[in-house]
């Protein structure tokens, strides 16, 4: 009797909630995943997003021409020269729910943050959180934690420059043991400098600085890769667009809408890419198949909208809109740019349109030899997938509009004692797991049939769902774990050539981690530490003092499925798989996995080391 009153549903069941603490309680709705910095999407780095975009608005109405970043520790920091919050706003900008000056078209035309929701996120999220305007040679400042005020400064003169600085600690109540990586931050200041032709971006002492855009972009990302054409930079009124075609596999896409970094793509994408594909056809009078035309295309587009509709409040796909003043869709208005623009630039480049012909005559070859082998496979995928024992699903996948699809994960595993702990520890809503046999193929130099000759590389690519292109993967983080020996590394850089070798965007995107999991368990009869490394070991140590006992994990296997549980929950830890912009996809492989190059043997030479002993 008193469980069933226990669960009744009735008036005191109703919770009104101040927006501090809804924020605070569900922070996923605002900010999307919470993670701990691992991850280009974690929590973290949508605060700092959410502040410099406000910097980002005001240089684009005209107000301002630098912004100043700076992260020391946890703290952060934004300063930008715009005209400043209005002083006797200050407060409310930053606290008080549907108050903005962007719900006002006239003054912020073509703005990101259009609901009021962004700074105040921010505040709420923040352990300590502080806004400063300066307007006219007179400042205005406010201290909060945790979203409520703690100290309201009077309104003062100085002679500072006009702008807003912003101050906020993440508040490690929510997001944990987190940490912020540098190059994720400079990635994302990159695409505000390639969007903001003029503006300069200072960071931590570093300068983020484009004069032509989008040419830019691809020029940086393809570094030493030479395109099989000179990059087309084609510019209009609300557009932006550059495209070239490299030796790659796959389509590497580039969206923005209003300056924002649309990674999941969106009307704008799915637009550019069915006009890339119709001008092609009508400017060379042939029905080239859609793949052949855009297979190792690298593009980047950018549309400036009136109040842009996006798919969740982290703004990551675009919803369907029209173009003011004409009230064209986005659809239709990239189709006639690119149709007009793109048949001129090939009209005028006689290079460059026999370059793209010759590349998709190339792709229809490599297609067509492939036809073959393609259905043999992925029929042997399909009888696989209905008994398959090398992948172990989970219910939420990334290609889907639930809540908890950024969290989804695919483990690769090595062995069965290794993935037989991780299945039984994983959450299977959201974590996946995918046992490898032992050392897959190294696949350096081999064209993309091994992909479907070999039967493992066959059922991870139809795992992941790639085999034509990213528009539909499976798992938003795909994570290598295997162990922290020799053979482990051997397996981890025969994965890594996989991807970069067939699936290179994979990586670019930030799709690929490697796991960390403990190398040492220290415990006495009180407490139990698991260390990551040999200085963490010692610090155990020192804690826990009196001869504790040490335990050496050689192997995922020798980790209980009661601890795994402990490294692939909310406190993971994971190395991202990064790409530095200046490095050559073709030159690592080369040194890494080709033939015993003088290079590679110099390099193991000059960095061989002997590991002591652990006591």
């Amino acid at each position: 009797m008193a469980k069933q009153q226990e669960n009744e549903y009735n008036d005191d069941s109703i919770r009104t909630l101040e927006w501090i603490d809804h924020m605070r309680l569900r922070p996923g709705m605002y900010i999307g995943k919470l993670g701990d910095g691992s991850t280009q999407d974690d929590g973290v780095y949508v605060l700092l997003k959410e502040v410099i975009d406000n910097s980002i608005d005001e240089y684009v109405m005209g107000n301002g021409k630098a912004i100043d970043i700076t992260i020391q520790d946890h703290t952060v920091q934004v300063r930008d020269y715009g005209r400043g919050i209005p002083l006797g706003k200050v407060i409310d900008c930053v606290s008080k729910m549907n108050t903005g000056a962007k719900y006002d078209s006239k003054v912020f035309k073509k703005s990101v943050g259009l609901n009021g929701v962004g700074t105040k996120a921010v505040n709420a999220l923040s352990s300590y959180f502080r806004i400063q305007s300066i307007r006219e040679g007179q400042t205005k400042m406010a201290e909060f934690e945790k979203g409520i005020i703690k100290k309201d400064h009077k309104l003062q003169s100085c002679n500072l420059e006009n702008g807003t600085i912003t101050t906020f600690v993440a508040d490690d109540a929510i997001f944990g043991h987190y940490k912020f990586i540098y190059d994720y931050i400079e990635k994302r200041l990159w695409n505000y400098a390639y969007l903001n032709t003029g503006l300069t971006i200072n960071f931590n002492g570093k300068k983020f600085l484009s004069k032509n855009g989008l040419f830019d972009l691809l020029t940086n990302t393809l570094a030493t890769d030479q395109p099989l054409y000179p990059i087309i930079h084609l510019k209009g009124e609300d557009i932006e667009i550059a495209m070239t075609h490299t030796t790659e596999y796959g389509e590497d896409y580039y969206s923005y809408v209003n300056g924002q970094y649309t990674t999941q793509g969106g009307t704008h994408l799915s637009a550019f890419r069915e006009a890339i594909v119709k001008t092609v056809r009508e400017f060379y009078k042939k029905d080239f198949d859609a793949g052949d035309i855009r297979q190792s295309i690298m593009a980047a587009v950018s549309v400036k909208v009136v109040e842009p509709v996006f798919e969740s409040q982290t703004k990551t796909k675009l919803g369907s809109v029209t173009m003011e003043p004409n009230g064209a869709t986005v659809r239709n208005f990239i189709n006639d740019f690119v149709k007009t623009e793109l048949d001129n630039y090939l009209h005028k480049h006689p290079e460059a349109a026999q370059e793209l012909q010759k590349k998709i005559l190339q792709s229809e070859r490599e297609r067509k030899d492939l036809e073959g082998i393609q259905k043999l496979a992925r029929e042997r995928a399909k009888k696989a997938n209905l008994h398959n024992k090398k992948l172990r699903d989970c219910k939420v996948h990334y290609n889907t509009n639930k809540d908890e699809r950024l969290e989804s994960t695919l483990f690769i595993t090595e062995g069965d004692s290794a993935s037989g702990s991780i299945t039984v520890a994983r959450s299977v809503i959201t974590q996946a797991v995918f046992s490898l046999k032992g050392k897959p193929l190294n696949c350096f130099g081999l064209t993309k049939k091994i992909v479907y000759e070999n039967e493992e590389f066959n059922l991870l690519q139809s795992a992941l769902n790639i085999e034509d292109g990213l528009e539909n993967l499976r798992y938003n983080n795909i994570v290598v774990a295997t162990d922290a020996d020799v053979d482990g590394m051997h397996i981890r850089l025969l994965l890594l050539t996989f991807f970069l070798q067939f699936f290179p965007d994979l990586v670019k995107n930030g799709h690929v981690y490697i796991l960390q999991t403990p190398l040492f368990r220290v415990r006495n009869k009180k407490e139990t530490i698991y260390c990551y490394s040999d200085d963490e070991r010692k610090k155990a140590m020192e804690k826990l003092g009196a001869k504790p006992e040490i335990t050496r994990f050689k192997g995922l296997g020798e980790i209980s499925p009661d601890e795994f549980k402990q490294f692939i929950g909310k406190d993971i830890r994971l190395d991202p798989v990064m790409l530095d912009h200046e490095a050559s996809v073709k030159d690592l492989l080369t040194f890494y996995m080709g033939k015993n190059t003088p290079e590679r043997q110099d390099f193991i030479i000059e960095n061989l080391r002997i590991e002591e002993d652990v006591a």
